[in-house]
């Protein structure tokens, strides 16, 4: 591949007939990345403006609902490789947050017709439904490989060249602006610190005999009363979330248990005294294997994210609890004496399997 000319995967306006029997009209338009390589590919015709987004991969086969409202993705184009997305439609009630988080979606084919007795619309109409663009007809698989030779990078989506380079990225940060409590009956009480939490970190927590107060990511909860702490997912850079970090070292000076998870395992690190950095590539998909060090058991885990802990940085009293088997990176870590611990995947899974559910249960032993 020429990297300095565009690669052309698609040359004619396409017309297709939906599920109606109308004719669904798409036009030419291209994925320009900030080294200047573009992959072009089409858009539905009422899709005309640019958009742009941080280029990330998912390599999951099915779940596209809970990858497309995840807030991790917030202010990234998310490319799935596998071929064919939207077969089975939209489930509204599979959805990890109120809206599609992402700014832009990459496939090698969107179906045209979908089938699903569960689902409410097709994944087009939904995407339309929130003005989301959705690029159609690239050869994702080499633009996975690019990805994966060149890194992650921005990159704009539309029907006219673009410079991505030039453009700046705002910080996302998805979290609610005021406290919200659950289960009130209950007597033990977890903090759940919102950085950008999945759905179903909340419903698994809410399967157990606990009062759950929600707060904002950079809430200051340390004169509260407490049994345990939760710091959930969410996107962008770790050392960004100044509020969090600072509010995280309080709550390890208290002593009582802390569940990290994604985002929340990185605050945790740098709370402690670690440092992160960015992955060249990230982790994102619901086959990823990762190896607990206590057991050498293996656990395949649905995972989102583009920073990791620097092992080498970690404090004497901390240790590795998993790693990644396809990149060595650190996936967990834990106090050595303390009831600290976070892991860098997604136990609560949605999308992905739930192999890893019981690090829910290890917390609310904790507390």
């Amino acid at each position: 591949m020429n990297t300095n000319k565009p690669t052309i995967k698609s040359t004619k306006t396409h017309r297709n007939h939906s599920k109606g029997s109308d004719f669904f009209i798409t036009n030419e338009a291209r994925i320009d990345l900030a080294d200047g390589t573009s992959f072009k590919g089409v858009v539905p015709d009422w899709q005309t403006d640019s958009y742009g987004g941080e280029v990330v991969f998912n390599t999951g086969m099915t779940g596209y609902v809970e990858s497309l409202t995840d807030p991790s993705y917030a202010g990234q184009i998310l490319m799935f490789t596998y071929p064919l997305i939207g077969n089975y439609g939209v489930r509204l009630q599979s959805a990890e947050s109120d809206k599609i988080q992402v700014s832009g979606v990459i496939v090698g084919e969107a179906a045209m017709h979908w089938s699903h007795s569960g689902s409410d619309r097709s994944l087009l109409d939904w995407l339309k439904s929130q003005n989301i663009p959705i690029l159609m007809g690239v050869d994702t698989r080499l633009l996975t490989k690019y990805l994966r030779i060149k890194g992650t990078m921005t990159g704009v989506i539309g029907i006219k060249p673009s410079k991505p380079a030039d453009m700046r990225l705002e910080k996302k940060m998805v979290s609610i602006t005021k406290p919200i409590i659950y289960n009130k009956k209950f007597h033990k009480k977890v903090i759940l610190v919102d950085c950008g939490s999945k759905d179903n970190i909340l419903q698994t927590l809410l399967k157990m005999p606990l009062q759950v107060k929600r707060v904002p990511h950079n809430y200051d909860y340390s004169k509260e009363i407490y049994d345990g702490v939760l710091l959930s997912n969410g996107p962008g850079d770790p050392t960004d979330y100044h509020g969090t970090i600072k509010n995280t070292q309080r709550a390890l000076k208290v002593g009582k248990p802390i569940f990290g998870i994604c985002l929340g395992s990185q605050i945790m690190g740098l709370a402690a005294g670690a440092k992160t950095y960015k992955l060249k590539f990230g982790h994102r998909g619901h086959n990823q294997p990762c190896l607990e060090t206590d057991t050498n058991r293996g656990y395949i885990t649905s995972q989102n994210h583009g920073y990791a802990i620097d092992e080498k940085s970690l404090p004497k009293d901390w240790v590795v609890s998993f790693n990644n088997l396809n990149d060595r990176s650190v996936e967990g870590i834990k106090h050595k004496t303390k009831p600290f611990f976070s892991v860098q995947f997604h136990p609560e899974a949605c999308p992905g399997p739930t192999d890893t559910e019981w690090l829910f249960e290890r917390f609310y032993k904790l507390l």
